[in-house]
């Protein structure tokens, strides 16, 4: 990794754990991945060459940086929902600060709004890191947008497992999935979509 970006990484790292030390008002809160995530994401990215990401829940754009910097390296690139106006400003000037601001198209929008707008099969792989409670309604959309082969992958597993417990139920079910969980982070619930769209 360039340097500079990895002293960025950094940066943004400490940034948010403090932030999120001193801050318990959860709008105002990072809420970022950990860098064992991060570098776990670089490399699914680049595993299943994947340059159509979809990542929903931007925060600060630290996660993003990990999938946009892999995505690059493909010749890909990474759209990232945020509903927060003060995330969406502050996650551009990091992105801008990056050099991967071209890698990346921000859109300022409720998730469910922007999914079902998205064409069927548009994306290799999805980064799930939003509000939990609203995952199994985004649901039917999420597998319609995930091309056959493609990985969803789904922050705070076990972390949240009470939160994210509706969710994992809907998805395990789904005969056109196979799932697993990853003790990475905070925990990463996988799924690889394994039917053609719209079976």
């Amino acid at each position: 990794m360039d340097q500079s970006l990895e002293h960025f990484l950094a940066e943004l790292e400490e940034f948010g754990q403090a932030n999120d030390r001193s801050i318990s008002d959860r709008p105002l809160r990072m809420l970022n991945i950990t860098r064992d995530t991060g570098e776990f994401l670089a490399v699914l990215v680049h595993a299943t060459g994947a340059r159509r990401i979809l990542e929903i829940g931007t925060s600060n754009g630290y996660s993003t940086l990990w999938l946009a910097r892999a995505a690059r390296e493909l010749g890909g690139r990474v759209t990232t929902i945020e509903l927060s106006e003060f995330k969406v400003g502050m996650a551009a000037k990091n992105f801008s600060c990056s050099g991967l601001a071209k890698t990346i198209v921000q859109i300022q929008d409720e998730a469910g709004q922007v999914l079902a707008r998205q064409d069927d099969a548009a994306y290799d792989l999805i980064f799930l890191d939003s509000e939990r409670p609203e995952y199994p309604g985004w649901w039917p959309d999420i597998r319609r947008v995930l091309r056959p082969g493609g990985l969803l992958v789904v922050d705070n597993a076990t972390s949240h497992p009470l939160e994210m417990a509706p969710f994992v139920a809907l998805v395990k079910a789904d005969p056109g999935f196979s799932t697993c969980l990853v003790p990475v982070g905070n925990g990463e619930f996988m799924a690889t979509r394994i039917s053609p769209v719209g079976v």
